[in-house]
């Protein structure tokens, strides 16, 4: 039997609930399931003929997922799916409009403590960070494959590391780099202990959202998700770096306006309508209690918009 169990602490779990309001007889998606902590909420909070639809783009996840929800049976429909196909998945599964979707987005500690997958540099594992291991392209892959420019490009475009260029740099020297706990050594031992944090995080980040394509899957799950939405309907997703977040807000932003034609047109011509009613103006953060229970939360953010009627539009 697979192991259900998992380490994963879902964030900003009351709040999630309390917005996306899940009730008896709906039909909600989380659309990145990792632990299945918010897919175990929703289920238990449409009861009792609600129905979840669980996605994960890595197969552990999926199995664990689905040991962990069997009690819910026929209410819980589990898919091994990366959510940048989320329509095709949902609609092949019943899911054609459904009241609520969620994503939860970057790496679940289940990922981050299994030590051969390469996601820490607190383990000395294999040089991995796929989601999917039927991916091809790993993170050695891009470690010892770009040149020293992409390689800084890299760490500094997704990474927003200023010393992108010093580690690129080292990384280069030292190759080959095989396994996350010399990549980490590499690194420290060229910029030293500055800030808080490790200084390979933002490295780390870099790579693990470049090798699963991070932003791209996001900025095309999200018109899927708006597009699987009943009207009332409401998406919201949890992001825990700063590109993530602007994707999400820009994409919000835009779907609740009406013309998006630039002042100075004479009349419209995109015949842009607005689709999202904002629910969240701002971001949601984790209070200072769940920050001190789960440290990883410190970075979420929550934003919640609702789908609008066809015939509604902004002026």
């Amino acid at each position: 039997m697979a192991d259900a169990s998992t380490v994963h602490v879902p964030v900003l779990l009351a709040e999630v609930l309390d917005l996306l309001a899940p009730r008896p007889g709906g039909l909600y998606v989380d659309a990145t399931a990792g632990g299945g902590g918010h897919s175990q909420a929703l289920l238990q909070r449409s009861a009792p003929d609600g129905r979840v639809l669980s996605l994960d783009a890595d197969p552990a996840a999926v199995s664990r997922l689905r040991t962990a929800l069997s009690p819910y049976g026929q209410r819980s429909v589990v898919v091994y799916a990366n959510f940048r196909h989320l329509a095709a998945v949902a609609r092949s599964a019943g899911f054609d409009a459904v009241d609520g979707v969620l994503m939860d987005l970057g790496l679940s500690s289940d990922q981050l403590a299994d030590g051969g997958r390469g996601f820490s540099f607190l383990a000395d594992g294999p040089l991995d960070m796929r989601f999917d291991p039927a991916q091809t392209t790993t993170a050695a892959d891009l470690v010892n494959g770009l040149s020293e420019q992409e390689l800084a490009d890299l760490i500094y475009t997704l990474g927003e590391d200023r010393l992108a260029r010093r580690i690129a740099r080292a990384i280069v020297a030292a190759r080959p780099i095989r396994t996350a706990g010399q990549l980490a050594e590499v690194i420290a031992q060229a910029v030293g202990r500055r800030e808080r944090i490790h200084p390979a995080t933002r490295t780390f980040q870099a790579l693990r959202m470049a090798v699963n394509d991070e932003l791209a899957a996001l900025a095309e799950a999200l018109p899927q998700a708006v597009d699987l939405l009943r009207p009332g309907g409401r998406l919201a997703v949890i992001s825990f770096h700063s590109l993530e977040d602007r994707t999400v807000k820009q994409f919000m932003q835009r779907e609740a306006r009406g013309c998006l034609c630039p002042p100075s047109a004479p009349v419209c011509t995109c015949r842009h309508r607005a689709s999202l009613r904002l629910i969240t103006r701002k971001p949601v953060q984790p209070g200072a209690e769940e920050v001190l229970r789960n440290p990883r939360s410190r970075s979420a953010r929550l934003r919640v918009a609702e789908k609008l009627p066809i015939e509604i539009s902004s002026p």
